[in-house]
């Protein structure tokens, strides 16, 4: 009998701990949006040749059923994203990931986000990029060779922030419908986004 209670216990328990760990996973998640990854999805679309395909399909309404969540996956999955670094502007990406490198090494040394291995890469992608831009001192007269070397690394943050910005909506849509009005007007894909409701 008391076998049975402390086996009862230990599975509470760590259910209670799983869901602790996750909630602090998404409050981590959301400072991470609200402070750098939003606008970092917005500067990485400036270097996508295809942004126009995904604009039209990534624009919608609080109103969105969770059904729509599991078909924009699967766009993004098999999204072809032609990055060319020589498109957007990489001066402004540099100085804005010099800018976020306190608030992102901050979270990379969260032990509840390194339980998080989707999230982790997506940073590790994040500082790569972040250390690859902050090591070249012109960013305006490098080789061809160089930027298609630099669009590599941008497309590979690019692919996993969206993943996430579409995940982490689906969790506010869920949970915190306030959160989640606010981050669909602000939503990067939206040339026309903006806090103002209208």
């Amino acid at each position: 009998f008391l076998a049975v209670v402390a086996n009862a216990t230990d599975i509470l328990l760590s259910r209670h701990e799983k869901r602790f760990r996750l909630q602090k996973q998404h409050v981590l998640l959301g400072i991470f949006f609200s402070e750098a990854g939003t606008e970092l999805l917005r500067r990485f679309i400036g270097f996508d040749e295809n942004i126009n395909q995904l604009r039209q399909t990534m624009t919608f309404e609080a109103e969105w059923p969770e059904k729509q969540f599991t078909t924009l996956s699967q766009i993004l999955d098999d999204y072809c994203y032609d990055v060319d670094s020589n498109k957007g502007n990489l001066d402004e990406l540099r100085d804005f990931l010099k800018d976020r490198g306190t608030i992102l090494l901050r979270l990379l040394e969260s032990p509840y986000l390194l339980e998080h291995e989707s999230f982790t890469e997506l940073l590790r992608a994040v500082f790569h990029l972040r250390e690859e831009l902050l090591n070249r001192k012109d960013l305006d007269s490098l080789p061809q060779s160089d930027y298609q070397h630099l669009s590599g690394d941008i497309r590979r943050a690019y692919r996993l922030l969206a993943r996430h910005w579409l995940e982490y909506l689906r969790h506010l849509k869920e949970l915190f419908p306030y959160l989640f009005s606010l981050a669909v007007r602000m939503n990067p894909f939206d040339r026309n986004s903006s806090p103002v409701i209208k």
